[in-house]
């Protein structure tokens, strides 16, 4: 490193020249310093919304294999299936309706079958629970019928042959006594839990005893479309269409 003299001064104004000379050095050294993190934080804000500003692919929430009908778990964690049309109620008896199993119908033409796996094992208590759930979507509902009578079968008691043939879609042949569950009241309960939608009968929600936002359905005035949209909004739940297939047919009240 050269250092330059000017020998018309004095040592002392050489050392102050070269002094301030340093200082301009060391300022110009911290603004580019100060440039270059400036300039590095702007990459990082641009590089930021480029990515927000990319696509994103939304994992499709994982399905079981159950919620292609309507369903619940009961207080004592049984699984209840039920058809949401004809079509589903002959897919329940002849690929999910097995041996253990308990069969539930409302006592009315146009009602779901429903399906208590390894229900034949069942107390009481659990088996009023699925009867309620059956009873509530059944066309009672939509009939405006605050209750409805339903009964209990056991897998043999149910077939789809008679002495005239094979009965057509939805349509079954029962046989023997009846379990009857008389007067079911008619009303479910909304809840979100794991961020996924449960529709419960209310006395099985009474005795879970967990505390859950959730909404009561009951009959009433509002169209599926109007009682989806207060329940999502209640619930904090976007899924509208999951909301509607959850729902029995019928009009809605909401609290």
């Amino acid at each position: 490193m050269e250092i330059e003299i000017d020998f018309t001064k004095s040592a002392q104004e050489n050392a102050n020249d070269y002094y301030t000379k340093s200082k301009k050095l060391a300022l110009k050294k911290e603004g580019a310093k100060k440039a270059i993190k400036e300039l590095e934080e702007r990459l990082s804000e641009v590089s930021a919304k480029e990515k927000e500003a990319q696509p994103r692919i939304l994992k499709a929430e994982k399905k079981e294999w159950y919620e292609k009908f309507h369903w619940f778990f009961t207080s004592s964690n049984m699984l209840a299936i039920g058809g949401g049309d004809a079509h589903q109620n002959e897919m329940l008896n002849s690929k999910h309706f097995e041996d253990n199993d308990l069969f539930f119908h409302a006592d009315i033409f146009g009602a779901p079958v429903v399906i208590l796996k390894n229900g034949a094992s069942a107390p009481r208590e659990t088996r009023e629970e699925v009867a309620q759930f059956a009873g509530s979507y059944s066309s009672a509902w939509k009939e405006g019928l605050h209750n409805i009578d339903v009964y209990a079968m056991k897998r043999s008691q149910v077939s789809k042959s008679s002495s005239k043939g094979s009965l057509g879609t939805g349509s079954f042949l029962l046989s023997g006594e009846r379990d009857w569950y008389r007067s079911v009241q008619l009303v479910l309960v909304m809840f979100v839990k794991d961020d996924k939608l449960h529709t419960v009968p209310l006395i099985t929600f009474d005795k879970l005893g967990e505390e859950f936002k959730h909404v009561k359905v009951t009959q009433g005035n509002f169209k599926k479309s109007d009682a989806a949209k207060k329940i999502a909004a209640k619930l904090g739940y976007k899924d509208i269409d999951t909301i509607i297939r959850q729902l029995p047919a019928g009009s809605f009240r909401i609290e």
